[in-house]
């Protein structure tokens, strides 16, 4: 049974943002297409921006939210399956939405689960208030990139 506080499940959460962003740094790297390119270090200030909103979530939530402890909350295998994946020559935005919404959904999943096992309703609010913002700026992502196929 492992035990964690909300802080370090917030933190692992901000982790994972930027493992998605070392993951585009990486593929952009070996990318060839311009337009791929742009998405990717788009992506990349995205997940930082994320990461870092988190971090300062942390530091202003009140310390005993904070401290509360939750009970066998896992999100294992985040970091290796963003270092599983190989870059493939030709990826282009399509392919790149998909492996990110992959990732991205995984994270709102485990958001949805902190909601669930809350266990306080103040806590219950604030991984609520988290994970709507989060799938917002999910739908938002996803239509700033349908904009920008038809540039």
């Amino acid at each position: 049974m492992r035990m964690q506080q909300l802080r370090d499940v917030l933190e692992r959460i901000a982790e994972c943002h930027l493992e998605m962003q070392a993951l585009y740094r990486r593929l952009h790297n070996h990318c060839d297409s311009a337009r791929t390119k742009l998405l990717l270090e788009y992506l990349q200030q995205h997940q930082q921006h994320i990461a870092e909103t988190i971090e300062s979530y942390i530091d202003d939530a009140p310390r005993r939210m904070l401290d509360t402890w939750y009970e066998n909350l896992e999100m294992g295998g985040f970091k290796q399956a963003c270092e599983s994946i190989v870059p493939v020559a030709g990826m282009n935005e399509d392919d790149l939405i998909e492996l990110h919404l992959k990732f991205d959904n995984r994270i709102l999943g485990y958001l949805e689960t902190l909601v669930e096992v809350a266990p306080t309703g103040e806590i219950e609010s604030a991984m609520s208030d988290l994970l709507r913002v989060s799938k917002t700026q999910q739908q938002r992502l996803v239509h700033s990139v349908m904009r920008m196929e038809d540039i």
